[in-house]
C-alpha cells in the first residue's frame, strides 16, 4: 500500500498568487507550482484541484534523505505567513499612503517636540545657572 502526503501553499508571489503543491511519497517530495493570478477563493481552489489534479506536472522525486528539507518547521512556516501578511499591510493604496504621510507627520512633530524640550532644558539650566551666580556675588 502507497502512502502519499499531499499539501498546497498558495502565497502572493508579485504579482501574482502561486500555488506550490508538494507530494510526499516512499519515493521521496514531488513539487508543482502553479500560477493562478488574482486572489483565488477557496472554491476556485478546490475546482482546481478537482479538475486539473491529473494535469500537473510534478518534479522528479527528491531522495527521502532530503525530502525532509522539502517540509519547513511548521513553527518557520507560521512566522513568515505573519510576517508576509504583515509587510503587505491592508487597505487600498490610498490608505497605505495616508498611513505613510501619518507616520511622517507624527516623525517631524517627534523631532520638533524633542527640540523644543532641549531647548527648554537648556533655558532652565541657565536660568539657575544665573540664580547661582546672583547668590555667591551677594556674599
Amino acid at each position: 500500500m502507497r502512502v502519499s502526503q499531499t499539501s498546497l501553499t498558495v502565497y502572493f508571489d508579485p504579482p501574482f498568487w502561486t500555488g506550490l503543491f508538494q507530494r510526499m511519497d516512499e519515493d521521496g517530495c514531488r513539487v508543482c507550482k502553479v500560477t493562478f493570478g488574482g486572489e483565488p477563493r477557496d472554491q476556485e481552489v478546490l475546482d482546481f484541484l478537482l479538475r486539473r489534479w491529473r494535469e500537473l506536472r510534478f518534479s522528479p522525486p527528491v531522495p527521502p534523505d532530503r525530502a525532509a528539507a522539502c517540509l519547513p518547521n511548521p513553527k518557520r512556516m507560521r512566522r513568515e505567513a505573519r510576517k508576509a501578511t504583515q509587510a503587505a499591510g491592508t487597505g487600498t493604496k490610498a490608505q497605505q499612503a495616508l498611513q505613510l504621510q501619518r507616520e511622517q507627520t507624527k516623525a517631524e512633530q517627534s523631532a520638533v517636540s524633542k527640540a523644543r524640550r532641549a531647548e527648554e532644558q537648556e533655558r532652565k539650566f541657565a536660568l539657575r545657572q544665573k540664580k547661582r551666580r546672583q547668590k555667591h556675588r551677594g556674599r
